[in-house]
């Protein structure tokens, strides 16, 4: 009960201090560094925004479980050993501290997570999960939308090692598309073409998919297939540049009185 009391002893402190008269009013909550053990609901608080709790001794999370319009959470530096249901609510959460905590399981905690398609800046260090293999990249790979993990910005070459660790054909079909990689299929061979030996291979498209026909997503039990219709259905692209400084005016035409010059048109097209 004294723990109970403390919690909410805090909370009324904090209304105090910031001058809140109305429940709707209060965005925001500072209850770092107070050894609370304890917090209670705060569910009163429709519209918090940011909380910071870091510094506590804070066993569980069930005091969170309305306040869904949090976008930045600070739990660092207390003694939590499982968030499992506590945090998936909180879609808008942006900024997620937890370092410092005793959170083992690194399959539950990422799972928790999942939902927060707007988490930007997560830790996690210096807890026992983090220790586990590949902790980096398994946290890399499930929560895309992660921008600085640890204090360390996630680089685009982990991003792709995250990917080809753990889905590799995934891995293979970006890079084969996004990256321009050849495929070796009859878009190659040419006549004369001494550079492409295998004989052309018939494009096998799935049942009932035409061209241009986007309701279908049937998938290619080739993979290299699906290269292929692509590369086959991509459109011209077309640019054009003039140099206008040597396009005389209306008003230069008119003084000059002389017939105008065909223009220099530079038109370049990309497949």
């Amino acid at each position: 009960m004294a723990a109970a009391s403390a919690g909410g002893q805090a909370v009324e402190n904090q209304l105090k201090i910031g001058g809140f008269k109305r429940n709707m009013d209060v965005l925001a909550l500072y209850l770092a560094g107070q050894g609370l053990t304890i917090i209670p609901s705060l569910s009163r608080f429709h519209r918090l925004r940011y909380l910071w709790i870091n510094d506590n001794k804070i066993q569980d999370l069930t005091f969170l479980i309305k306040n869904c319009c949090l976008t930045e959470l600070y739990l660092n530096n207390n003694e939590l050993t499982d968030i499992s249901g506590a945090l998936k609510h909180l879609c808008a959460l942006q900024i997620l501290l937890l370092h410092n905590n005793q959170l083992k399981k690194l399959d539950k905690t990422v799972k928790e997570l999942e939902g927060m398609m707007s988490l930007q800046t997560l830790n996690l260090f210096h807890n026992p999960l983090a220790q586990d293999r590949d902790y980096r990249l398994y946290v890399i790979y499930c929560l895309p939308s992660v921008q600085l993990l640890d204090r360390k910005l996630v680089t685009q070459k982990e991003r792709e090692s995250a990917l080809h660790h753990y889905n590799r054909e995934r891995s293979r079909l970006v890079h084969s598309i996004a990256f321009g990689k050849r495929v070796k299929t009859s878009l190659e061979t040419t006549a004369g073409s001494s550079r492409c030996s295998q004989p052309a291979r018939r494009l096998m498209l799935p049942s009932g998919c035409e061209f241009g026909n986007h309701t279908n997503r049937v998938p290619f039990e080739n993979p290299e297939d699906a290269v292929l219709l692509r590369a086959m259905a991509r459109s011209l692209m077309e640019f054009s540049s003039v140099d206008w400084n040597k396009v005389p005016t209306c008003q230069e035409r008119r003084l000059e009185n002389k017939a105008e010059e065909p223009r220099e048109k530079l038109t370049i097209q990309f497949r």
